[in-house]
């Protein structure tokens, strides 16, 4: 029986993570095992592969106050065509935005293989009241939203309310109906690889098709020790109960070397199954120029400018 709800006996978390078993994390063997994955080389044989694809599982997203359809509907032409001057980069994965701004990406993006998602549910606190909360998510999926990135309740979480925090997991879920649920633990607000497994597990148990680590709103988003934390947890929740859960790292990647790295961390923890759209996510988007022009320089020898590509 896990430990999931020492700090509060509930009869439905525990049902739901009855005989699912959360492994303690011995920090400084995780932090010496991600970083000995970063040393990691990729030979220039597979470099072509990996940064193509670094690109197919890219989300690009906007998240400002001063987002306009124009500006979304750019983001929209170029997540379906990278670089207009190469035909083979491939599309990216998805692109992210505001629940008011879904109509315009998914008419943009309509007949292409990128789907459309929307942060929902009060982003970024996850604090505004539950009905609020789910209203705004069946909102964002009637809009034509495929996929609907929502924040752990960390008020609830952190306190040691597991019940609040898997409750309102498992309503969003529903609230979704056919779209893809993507929980975001935010990871450095947690404290403790022990209290990122833990917030890990509680969000697949309740529902999430994937578990994520941050908004990109704070200064602490996506390490390797948090990835390797997280891939471990889902590799476990899979070990013990066979559901296939998706991993999405955000925040703070910005150039095809971290991408690699990130590449072979969930690659050497979770196999080569996850290395797919479906199950593997690089929130970035300031990453992808930086991934064209390494891939220039494969291809011809020589890195373009920076300038030549446009900015998100």
């Amino acid at each position: 029986m896990s430990d999931l709800l020492a700090a509060e006996p509930s009869t439905g978390v525990a049902d739901a993570v009855a005989g699912v078993r959360i492994t303690p994390v011995d920090a400084v063997g995780l932090e010496q095992r991600a970083a000995g994955l970063c040393t990691r080389s990729i030979k220039t044989s597979s470099k072509a592969a990996a940064l193509d694809l670094s690109i197919r599982v890219m989300d690009l997203t906007t998240l400002e106050g001063a987002d306009t359809p124009e500006r979304v509907q750019a983001l929209c032409a170029r997540a379906r065509r990278p670089d207009a001057a190469d035909s083979s980069v491939p599309s990216v994965a998805a692109v992210c935005v505001y629940p008011e701004l879904v109509p315009v990406a998914a008419e943009a993006l309509a007949d292409s293989p990128v789907a459309v998602a929307s942060v929902a549910g009060g982003f970024p606190a996850g604090l505004a009241p539950l009905e609020f909360r789910l209203g705004e998510i069946g909102w964002a999926v009637a809009a034509g939203a495929d996929e609907v990135d929502i924040v752990l309740n960390r008020s609830a979480f952190l306190s040691g309310r597991y019940q609040k925090a898997y409750d309102e997991i498992a309503a969003a879920k529903q609230a979704c109906g056919s779209a893809h649920l993507k929980v975001i633990l935010e990871t450095g607000e947690l404290g403790s690889y022990d209290q990122i497994r833990r917030a890990s597990m509680l969000a697949m148990v309740a529902g999430a098709d994937f578990i994520k680590t941050s908004t990109g709103k704070i200064g602490v988003a996506a390490t390797p020790p948090t990835a390797l934390c997280m891939a471990e947890a889902i590799r476990d929740m899979a070990e013990q109960t066979g559901k296939t859960v998706g991993l999405k790292l955000a925040g703070g990647i910005r150039t095809a070397k971290q991408a690699w790295h990130y590449l072979v961390i969930v690659g050497e923890t979770l196999g080569g199954g996850w290395l797919a759209p479906e199950r593997f996510r690089l929130g970035a988007s300031s990453l992808l120029n930086d991934v064209l022009m390494q891939r220039s320089k494969l291809g011809d020898g020589r890195y373009q400018r920076r300038e030549d590509y446009s900015v998100d």
